[in-house]
């Protein structure tokens, strides 16, 4: 079962990398493919160029089995919709199992993505939250998730259609936090791979 995690990663932290590694050890993922998108339909811009969070992705991921990036939405004109970039993976892919990994915030916000409820039809999705009470799910959400709650172990057996909850402690790391402490001329030191942060100042990329 390959997992896929989507964001902008500008830049690419700590915190995107500890989810994606929890989701591969709790649902048994032979791989993630982590897909830098290009144009996010609801934020801003990305600060950094495609090319420069690509890079700074791929040294992040460079020495971690298991772990591989994914360009297609940064070679799509356009919003990068999610939707758009599963039913491309399944056409590659057939049958094989795909699975989705979201933040519980991120799967909060579903109802704001385009052709939202088309996602379980390419793809399950894994939603990873903090242990503890969680805020209720409500309205059409509530019954997506109803409709199509799985355990996490059931995922295998179908190529989509389900959603898991999986909790797990997530650090609490922001990627604009990060620019705003390079800004500053202050040390993001441990929020984000050696690697990365050495390019990053190399470059100068964020601190102006």
């Amino acid at each position: 079962m390959i997992g896929l995690l989507g964001g902008t990663f500008d830049p690419i932290h700590y915190g995107h990398l500890r989810i994606a590694l929890e989701a591969k050890e709790a649902l048994g993922l032979d791989e993630v493919r982590f897909i830098p998108c290009r144009q996010p339909p609801h934020r801003d811009t990305p600060g950094a160029s495609p090319q420069q969070r690509l890079e700074l992705l791929r040294l992040a991921v460079a020495d971690m089995p298991g772990f591989a990036v994914d360009t297609r939405e940064l070679e799509r004109d356009g919003p990068s919709y999610m939707v758009d970039t599963l039913a491309s993976l399944r056409g590659e892919l057939g049958d094989a199992p795909l699975c989705l990994i979201l933040g519980q915030d991120a799967f909060l916000g579903l109802p704001r993505w385009h052709r939202w409820r088309e996602l379980t039809d390419f793809a399950h999705l894994a939603v990873v939250r903090r242990p503890g009470p969680s805020a209720p799910l409500a309205g059409d959400l509530a019954l997506l998730a109803e409709a199509h709650r799985r355990e996490a172990g059931r995922l295998r057996a179908a190529p989509a259609g389900g959603i898991c909850f999986l909790e797990t402690p997530l650090l609490d790391i922001s990627a604009t936090r990060i620019r705003e402490l390079l800004r500053s001329g202050r040390d993001p030191r441990y929020l984000l791979p050696d690697a990365v942060l050495k390019s990053l100042r190399r470059s100068g990329l964020y601190s102006t």
